[in-house]
């Protein structure tokens, strides 16, 4: 298990530890697991602890970017894919610390998407 403490990335996801999360966001209601990142195929990257809430866009819009609010020492991102799979991530910090999640995002002809892990 790889751990971090301001930056790392599981596939097309960035994680990267900010000092707060910005106006326009709230709270998302839980309902199990986190899921931070989802594909087509199921391979999503999700956070099962339970001290860790997610802060989404008050004004849905980018759905690219959201935040994780740490209550405990850290958390686990797991990618959940039976094969290639992603090593799993400890976000590690205090209670309170902040994280942002960014789907990461390439160029096309027709314009920005999110990158195809």
């Amino acid at each position: 298990m790889k751990t971090a403490t301001k930056m790392a990335a599981q596939g097309d996801v960035l994680f990267r530890r900010v000092h707060k999360v910005p106006n326009g966001y709230k709270q998302a209601e839980r309902k199990g697991p986190l899921i931070v990142s989802h594909s087509e195929t199921g391979h999503h990257h999700a956070i099962h602890d339970d001290n860790v809430r997610m802060m989404e866009p008050v004004n849905p819009g980018d759905g690219l970017v959201c935040y994780l609010q740490m209550d405990g020492t850290h958390f686990d991102v797991i990618h959940h894919r039976s094969y290639d799979t992603h090593e799993t991530i400890r976000l590690l910090g205090v209670p309170g610390d902040v994280w942002e999640v960014r789907r990461q995002r390439e160029h096309t002809p027709e314009g920005w998407r999110r990158v195809q892990d």
